[in-house]
């Protein structure tokens, strides 16, 4: 059973409690300008200010729309965990061209003092909700506005392979421009091989 600490306790067993949201997307893309990978960090929050919390600054106003939980059900439950962002700079829709399956997304609540009316963010009182990868963005437009809609890996996921290698002579090079494992696949080359007993 998870166990909270006092002040949540405490918030909790009020007879109602307010809760919000922290949502932190981070985002490896491949820089052709310094031929690297780099990580692009995103940090959210549903709040109604800006909130600091473990040396980050998470976002009131960046575009958090909607977080939506798996539904609970009798059987294995395949749903997966989807954050929606508005996307009206075409910010997201860029990233999601360039690849972001199997980014990393972590979704973390907290809960407000009802006798303070204020969030609890020491480290203690946040609540870990979901830690997994990104699984299917993908960009709706309406007319209104834009969404990004991120949906993360479903439990079932653990089951599944992530970033598979490509096993080729290509596909390590991009791994490692020197890695020569695989050359000798693609060149003229004799192996003598002795079967049996020598």
């Amino acid at each position: 059973m998870r166990e909270f600490s006092s002040a949540v306790t405490t918030a909790i067993n009020a007879e109602r409690f307010k809760y919000f949201f922290l949502i932190e997307l981070t985002f490896t893309l491949f820089n052709p300008n310094s031929n690297q990978y780099e990580d692009t960090e995103y940090y959210f929050t549903s709040y109604n200010r800006d909130l600091d919390w473990n040396s980050n600054t998470y976002i009131a106003d960046g575009g958090l729309f909607e977080f939506e939980p798996p539904n609970f059900s009798s059987v294995l439950d395949r749903e997966a965990y989807k954050v929606v962002i508005t996307d009206i700079s075409d910010q997201f829709a860029a990233h999601f061209k360039s690849g972001v399956i199997g980014s990393p997304i972590k979704v973390r609540a907290g809960i407000i003092d009802p006798s303070t009316d204020q969030p609890l963010t020491a480290t203690e009182d946040i609540i870990s909700l979901y830690s997994g990868f990104i699984d299917g963005p993908s960009i709706e437009n309406n007319w209104d506005t834009k969404l990004a809609l991120i949906e993360g890996t479903s439990p079932m996921a653990d089951l599944d392979q992530i970033n598979v290698r490509m096993v080729s002579k290509d596909g390590m090079d991009q791994l490692d421009s020197l890695d020569t494992s695989f050359d000798s696949l693609y060149e003229d080359s004799e192996i003598n091989l002795k079967w049996g007993k020598v």
